[in-house]
């Protein structure tokens, strides 16, 4: 999602680092980002210059310490607890002392990440939506250390952003997650009963709920294994049976079948 993250906030203006330890991601990065305003400049919702000028916003480097005298930073690495730890260490001690350090995790503690840094007050979640160009809400979640005035700082980016900030708790999967992720598990559930297949389950959700994409393609678009870490943490942060993932999930991500990124999900791409 760093991508999109990168692009919105070139497009409103602001100059972008977008620093990734692979080259190669930076390259497919770059390459989505232009197809993603292309696609604006068709529809003409974007003008050619502004897309050329959002191109030449984003500066893109493997090197961490390019983010040394930047005002804001969002983190959108992999969601693994010990990784973004590790990285919430650096991006403290290299920072400038005042800078919010903000994560793009969907479910884990915001308060944990921000204990790992000696500015916990400056640490808050910053959940985009995917696909983050088009989709409007941010949630906005509040650690327990969290500071008033940073929130009041994601809420006043989000809203150059042309964002809609909702503000959140710290509990596991937040408000989103919370809700959006036990649906996709009784999917998940009513396939490997063969209660219906794929299609019929996604049928039902789009014409009968009326909901935009059914709960098994949104699956493989957001990544199975990113569903399966999500449940875990709800699972594991809760307590609660009702949250235990899928057995045929687990099966699917050991099996490599992680939705539309490895070509093969609940469905083949």
């Amino acid at each position: 999602m760093g991508n999109g993250i990168a692009q919105v906030f070139a497009q409103s203006g602001l100059d972008v680092r977008l620093c990734d330890s692979v080259p190669a991601a930076l390259d497919r990065a770059r390459a989505t980002v232009e197809k993603s305003l292309a696609k604006f400049v068709e529809k003409g919702t974007l003008a050619p210059v502004d897309r050329d000028t959002t191109i030449t916003r984003i500066s893109m480097t493997t090197n961490l310490d390019a983010l040394k005298e930047v005002d804001f930073v969002v983190e959108a690495i992999a969601e693994q607890l010990d990784a973004k730890l590790d990285m919430f260490r650096q991006l403290d001690a290299l920072t400038k002392p005042g800078v919010v350090l903000a994560s793009n995790t969907s479910s884990i503690s915001i308060t944990v990440l921000g204990a790992a840094t000696k500015r916990a007050d400056r640490v808050l979640g910053m959940h985009f939506m995917n696909p983050v160009p088009l989709m409007k809400l941010v949630e906005l979640i509040r650690g327990q250390a969290t500071s008033a005035d940073a929130m009041m700082i994601a809420t006043e980016l989000c809203m150059r952003l042309g964002k809609t900030a909702v503000e959140s708790a710290d509990y596991p999967g937040f408000i989103a997650n919370r809700i959006l992720m036990p649906m996709l598990n009784e999917a998940f559930y009513a396939v490997m009963e063969s209660v219906g297949t794929p299609e019929a389950i996604d049928s039902v959700m789009k014409l009968g709920m009326n909901h935009p994409m059914g709960p098994l393609t949104l699956a493989d678009f957001i990544g199975l294994d990113v569903c399966l870490a999500i449940l875990n943490v709800l699972h594991e942060g809760l307590g609660d049976p009702k949250y235990r993932p899928c057995p045929l999930l687990r099966r699917m991500v050991a099996a490599g079948y992680l939705g539309r990124k490895t070509g093969r999900g609940f469905y083949t791409y």
